[in-house]
């Protein structure tokens, strides 16, 4: 049993998985390998001078699993309550999670079959999000959003930052108290 699983792997979803394992969660990455950053060139990023779209998720994906976080490339097919949690059922097996985020970016399909409520978009191009609360959370029990599908800018900067804000969110849940997690210099 996952604490977090993160569907999507580009900037909001790695940035979650790499919150998540880094607090000492066991965190699971799921990636179909479709994020719309690994099409870009990227010079508006804080603290990165410039970086092709698929350098930066790999690099985000790279950072998640050097804190614990594992991935699996695979498509999500389905999430169901299951007596602890939520099982996730993908194209190579199912797994089961306390908490799901969903980080899909522009896609909302899964989120329309399992009930997610959502609603028209903000952005061009951007039909249709899902509902969350401030913090993350959707209409469902447990499945929380970050990054695009969630209504947010889909400026790499913009969506990283949601889904780190989210998984603070999720950790503080699960823990009962704030999390706050800052490195210093050694």
């Amino acid at each position: 049993m996952y604490d977090i699983l993160v569907i999507g792997a580009g900037p909001a979803g790695a940035s979650a998985a790499l919150i998540a394992a880094k607090s000492g969660k066991k965190t699971l990455l799921l990636d179909s390998n479709q994020s719309i950053t690994k099409k870009a060139w990227i010079e508006n990023h804080y603290g990165v001078k410039e970086i092709t779209g698929p350098a930066l998720v790999e690099l985000g994906q790279e950072q998640a699993k050097k804190f614990g976080a594992e991935l699996v490339q695979t498509k999500v097919e389905n999430i169901e309550k299951s007596s602890e949690g939520l099982r996730i059922d993908t194209e190579n097996g199912s797994f089961e999670a306390r908490h799901v985020i969903l980080a899909t970016g522009l896609f909302t399909d899964l989120a329309e079959k399992i009930g997610v409520q959502t609603k028209a978009g903000t952005e061009p191009r951007v039909k249709t999000i899902v509902d969350v609360d401030a913090s993350g959370k959707t209409s469902v029990e447990g499945i929380w959003a970050a990054g695009g599908i969630a209504g947010k800018s889909l400026h790499t900067i913009i969506v990283a930052g949601d889904g780190a804000n989210v998984a603070i969110n999720i950790i503080s849940e699960l823990n009962g108290e704030r999390y706050v997690d800052h490195d210093v210099l050694k």
